[in-house]
């Protein structure tokens, strides 16, 4: 609900809606679907998308998204990749996906896609639990360049790289007043870097399910209910 001229209430509706957009040097199109996770009829949902990603020829479809990790706001957001296809994931460098439990609706639409026989990749950006509720352009920017090295073109990043600049130092003056906190980051940032030296970053799936353990076991403690294994915190 919103104001119009401080006066008359305006509803905004939450939508899904299509872009599409020619790929620079590239013999083919960008297809982009913005909107946000349904609430009900999923496999509805599902098969209108895969109708018309046939009905467009679509390729590949890839997904992009973010979650929660253990991950300093001072280095850039790794990314993880994951395919179901075995051609995908040797070509692209990317996993296979073995994870088990609940899923959403990318995990639905990947689904389905394999079952399309239409390749897919999935993308994920590690983004700070400690500053979780902001907008993250530093994830944004890491999806951005991995998307473009998948599509074999390179996106224009230079807002995102400046928004990214700030965010940092927004939140490093932000941390800089608990020490606490600080003393968190520092030790974040250790681990980045013995992370980096073996080369061993967590998939997304297995960060996926550390951050649902680490919210069941929260609300457990702040005195919420059990939840069983099905059941999305």
């Amino acid at each position: 609900m919103s104001l119009v001229d401080g006066q008359t209430r305006h509803i905004e509706w939450p939508e899904n809606a299509f872009y599409h957009a020619p790929i620079p040097d590239l013999d083919r199109d960008a297809v982009l679907l913005l909107g946000i996770e349904p609430n009900l009829r999923w496999q509805t949902f599902t098969a209108m998308i895969i109708d018309l990603a046939r009905e467009l020829g679509v390729e590949m479809m890839i997904t992009l998204g973010s979650l929660l990790a253990d991950v300093p706001h001072t280095r850039p957001s790794p990314v993880t990749g994951g395919a179901t296809d075995p051609e995908l994931v040797e070509r692209l460098g990317l996993q296979r996906s073995r994870y088990e439990g609940p899923t959403g609706i990318v995990g639905v639409l990947h689904d389905a896609c394999s079952q399309a026989s239409i390749p897919s990749v999935s993308l994920w950006a590690a983004v700070p639990h400690y500053v979780s509720l902001a907008p993250s352009p530093r994830a944004a920017l890491a999806l951005c360049q991995r998307l473009g090295d998948i599509l074999g073109t390179q996106i224009d990043t230079g807002e995102l790289q400046e928004a990214s600049e700030r965010y940092s130092e927004q939140v490093t003056e932000a941390v800089s007043s608990d020490e606490e906190t600080s003393a968190y980051v520092e030790e974040l940032e250790q681990r980045a870097e013995l992370l980096e030296e073996e080369e061993d970053i967590p998939s997304g799936e297995s960060l996926a399910a550390e951050l649902t353990r680490f919210l069941r076991e929260r609300e457990r403690g702040n005195g919420g209910p059990e939840r069983g294994p099905s059941e999305q915190p």
